[in-house]
């Protein structure tokens, strides 16, 4: 039977978990001040900004997607080169055109004299375009870190619980298409990159589950289609980053930048918005970990009696074995 916390508890959690995301949203508003944050922005300018449908046709073709551009654009702007044998992701691309029309001065009186004008239409072709994924050369800038180096007390444990919290199936995979993590929402499952750091594999696999958790359409009347990726990006890893330092985990030196990289601006929109939501989820996410543990240790006792139980009927076992054969000498 598993304990439920007292009110007191619950409200401890609760003012625990606003104020790390205080100092969540501390650590990104400094982060914007830093001179590698405006040279990311100077780079990152010369990406197009797609449309929602080109947006939901890049998702369809490659979910992991980050950075998207043309052939040309990735070696003329960004020192890039498409690798061999790739498969481009095809959106579509406007094609302005004009269309005379002849237009009379009375639509009554057919013998009126009549003048050509144009229409402005747009039409679209089929284009390719291609993922930083797909691409190799130049490095583009970043602030932050692109890896969390250290090691997790009770690691094996860490994991063993965060699977037995899941509700969808995990596996570790030694490629993921240039992401770290990924939850597959029409398979109902989370890939998480094998051979990362122990505290980089804790923090993916708690991102992809915050994913599942808010955005997996659970009957809920507020659809995840609803919400833009930049806030479901915001979202997961603020929920990630909560839940690891709540467990003594520092991740703020990758969270702040991931978090910068998806934010709209210095007014945090996605964040502030979406504060109630990932404050929630992660302190339901702490609790059903912390009961994971508590359950856990209770049941280390019985282990260790049966265990002390077989070693005892063991050496019994030896014993009786060992009387027999003196016997029969």
């Amino acid at each position: 039977m598993v304990e439920t916390k007292s009110r007191e508890q619950k409200q401890n959690l609760k003012e625990q978990v606003k104020k790390i995301t205080e100092k969540l949203e501390q650590g990104i508003r400094e982060l914007y001040c830093s001179e590698s944050y405006q040279n990311y922005l100077k780079v990152m300018s010369r990406f197009h900004h797609y449309s929602i449908n080109n947006s939901v046709l890049i998702a369809m073709q490659m979910p992991n997607a980050t950075y998207v551009a043309g052939y040309h654009a990735w070696q003329n702007q960004f020192g890039r080169q498409v690798l061999k044998g790739q498969k481009g992701i095809r959106i579509l691309a406007p094609v302005p055109y004009t269309k005379k029309k002849q237009k009379s001065d009375s639509e009554e009186e057919q013998d009126t004299k009549t003048e050509e004008t144009e229409q402005r239409l747009a039409g679209f072709r089929v284009v390719s375009v291609f993922d930083i994924s797909q691409t190799e050369g130049k490095e583009l800038p970043h602030f932050g870190i692109s890896n969390l180096p250290g090691d997790v007390l009770d690691y094996e444990k860490f994991i063993r619980i965060l699977i037995e919290c899941c509700p969808v199936s995990i596996t570790f995979e030694e490629h993921l298409g240039g992401a770290k993590g990924c939850f597959y929402r029409g398979e109902n499952r989370i890939a998480v990159l094998a051979n990362m750091s122990e505290v980089h594999t804790v923090k993916t696999l708690i991102h992809e589950m915050a994913h599942e958790k808010m955005h997996a359409n659970h009957g809920v009347e507020e659809k995840s289609d609803q919400i833009d990726r930049n806030t479901k990006e915001v979202e997961a890893e603020s929920v990630a980053y909560t839940v690891c330092q709540h467990f003594g985990i520092d991740t703020g030196e990758y969270s702040f930048g991931y978090i910068a990289s998806w934010s709209r601006g210095k007014e945090l929109t996605q964040l502030k918005e979406s504060l109630g939501r990932i404050r929630c989820n992660a302190a339901e996410m702490i609790d059903l970990i912390e009961q994971r543990f508590l359950s856990l240790e209770k049941q280390r006792p019985s282990l260790l009696e049966k265990l002390a139980k077989n070693e005892t009927k063991q050496k019994y076992q030896i014993s009786h074995e060992n009387m027999n054969q003196e016997r029969q000498r």
